[in-house]
């Protein structure tokens, strides 16, 4: 059995180019939210198109910013008074929020927000 480290060695990704890019523009403003999603989710989006879907109107797309590794912090720390528990919930779990922000999401009016900053929190002290 492979590695997951040999198996990315044997069906490397391709590479990013300035096409995808650009396609990814495109989509990002697709009437579509599924569509909108699948560019809110992608390691590739660039910054300002981040920043312009975490204010889409669709908590589907601004779960997927909240969520995603590669968006930047100052767009996750927008995401932090989110209208949505779902938004704020991913921004919860999100491993590269700012620590100003899990402090915020600390003490969150939704007891499910607070709950899984609490046991985020937990796995850092396992």
């Amino acid at each position: 059995m492979l590695s997951s480290n040999e198996a990315a060695a044997l069906h490397p990704a391709p590479p990013v180019t300035e096409s995808k890019i650009a396609r990814l523009r495109v989509l990002a403003v697709h009437a579509n939210p599924k569509i909108r999603e699948s560019v809110a989710s992608s390691l590739h989006t660039p910054d300002d198109v981040f920043a312009a879907l975490a204010r889409d109107p669709d908590d589907g797309v601004r779960s997927c910013i909240a969520r995603n590794e590669s968006t930047p912090c100052d767009v996750l720390r927008s995401l932090a008074d989110d209208r949505s528990e779902r938004v704020r919930g991913f921004l919860a779990l999100n491993f590269f929020v700012p620590a100003d922000v899990m402090e915020s999401l600390a003490g969150d009016d939704s007891a499910v927000v607070r709950g899984l900053v609490k046991w985020k929190s937990s796995l850092a002290r396992a």
